[in-house]
């Protein structure tokens, strides 16, 4: 009987047998690189990741309506971002599982935040002069890396405030857009746009424009100042490879990495030819070469992901990916207001663009940018705020899960009346 009912209950949940392979998964997965060295970090990873993976899909749900697709779509990408590093470096993969349990708190605060703030205007008010600061700081104490200046540390631990900013763009633009404001979110865009130039953080600035100019015809149509935003992106573009060095060689690299093999072609030619060992299958967990790329472990994680586990394994995981965005999609066009709407829209946008740019790089399709790979590449400040990304869209999902469960109660209060 016990069974029986077992089984009624993965039925009617589907969400629990998938959460269930998932933490098997990844209990087997790092069990096999325990056996590799009986390093009881790999057997403390085989309960912690699991248990994070519960806590994310199955324990949330309990708080608030949730989306469980979406949840299990998000803790399995972060779950792989901490397995994959565990095998090319340990040391990075402890210090991401830390990042993934903030990241789950992070998430529940912004989920609480869309539920019960009612009104954004203050807050609003209050993040854009916060917002610009924030952005500013690496101009002034920061430290060049690969030709930008978008860091600056704390101690040892290094904090790049354009990932944080990104949220509050979202939240601003949305606010306003919603109450057809112009000049105050175009004032902060520009503002955002012109520090990530200074900074030379083109990667960073690309999908703020691209995200703010989306949001602008999902919320105007105004088809004509979309494609003058669009020609002016393209001028801004030119610009930029025109100014930075830095932008014309890796423009040079992706016409044709061959020519520089040795410089600046090294990392993309290394990461063309570990997804090519890779084949369909991939060399096994752990096996490979992964570390003859240059930081395989952010911007070329899914070369190291394509190594090891085989390209339609990659491919599985850009699918996962499209499932965030349509999901993504479905929950902004329930939203029940214009500013929900445009705050999950904005969500979605921001995670499909920044995996389109950094993946299209990676694989050649275009130029590379430096972003990270959302929820899966190295870096706290990065995974925390993708996770908060996704917080903000199941705060909408869940008020219109809300909204559905009151409209439903008020139609079987109205039939019991009708009945009466």
């Amino acid at each position: 009987m016990r069974n029986n009912n077992q089984e009624r209950t993965f039925r009617r949940d589907p969400g629990k047998l998938l959460s269930s392979a998932v933490m098997l998964f990844y209990f087997s997965a790092f069990l096999l690189l325990w056996l590799k060295d009986f390093a009881w970090q790999a057997a403390a990873l085989a309960v912690a990741v699991p248990v994070m993976i519960w806590l994310g899909v199955n324990f949330l749900p309990r708080l608030f309506p949730a989306d469980k697709l979406l949840l299990s779509l998000t803790n399995f990408l972060c779950a792989l971002g901490v397995l994959v590093l565990y095998a090319t470096n340990p040391a990075y993969a402890y210090q991401q599982a830390v990042y993934y349990g903030v990241g789950l708190v992070a998430m529940v605060v912004c989920i609480y935040l869309v539920r019960i703030i009612k009104h954004w205007r203050i807050p609003v008010y209050l993040l854009m002069p916060v917002s610009l600061a924030l952005l500013a700081l690496p101009l002034i104490i920061g430290r060049e890396t690969n030709g930008a200046k978008n860091w600056f540390y704390v101690g040892s631990l290094s904090v790049q405030p354009s990932e944080i900013v990104k949220l509050s763009l979202l939240l601003i633009i949305s606010h306003f857009m919603s109450r057809r404001k112009f000049l105050p979110w175009l004032i902060f865009a520009v503002g955002c746009l012109g520090l990530l130039m200074l900074q030379k953080d083109l990667g960073t600035a690309l999908m703020y424009y691209g995200v703010t100019l989306m949001l602008y015809y999902a919320s105007s149509s105004n088809l004509l100042l979309t494609g003058i935003g669009l020609a002016g992106g393209a001028g801004a573009a030119v610009l930029g490879y025109k100014m930075f060095a830095h932008v014309k060689r890796r423009v040079a690299i992706w016409q044709n990495p061959w020519s520089d093999y040795d410089n600046a072609g090294y990392q993309l030619v290394q990461g063309l030819m570990a997804i090519a060992s890779g084949g369909l299958f991939g060399v096994g967990l752990g096996l490979g070469s992964p570390r003859t790329i240059p930081v395989y472990h952010t911007d070329f994680i899914f070369a190291v992901i394509c190594e090891q586990f085989g390209v339609i394994f990659g491919l599985c995981v850009l699918l996962m990916y499209v499932a965030i965005i349509w999901r993504g999609a479905t929950t902004a066009m329930a939203a029940r207001t214009s500013f929900h709407g445009l705050l999950a829209m904005g969500a979605t946008l921001m995670i499909g663009l920044q995996t389109f740019v950094i993946i299209g790089g990676v694989i050649k399709l275009i130029p590379l940018t430096g972003v990270t790979m959302p929820f899966v590449s190295y870096g706290g400040t990065s995974l925390v705020s993708s996770m908060c990304l996704i917080g903000l869209l199941q705060g909408v999902a869940s008020l219109n899960e809300d909204d559905l469960d009151e409209d439903t109660r008020l139609a079987m209060l109205g039939s019991e009346e009708g009945m009466r």
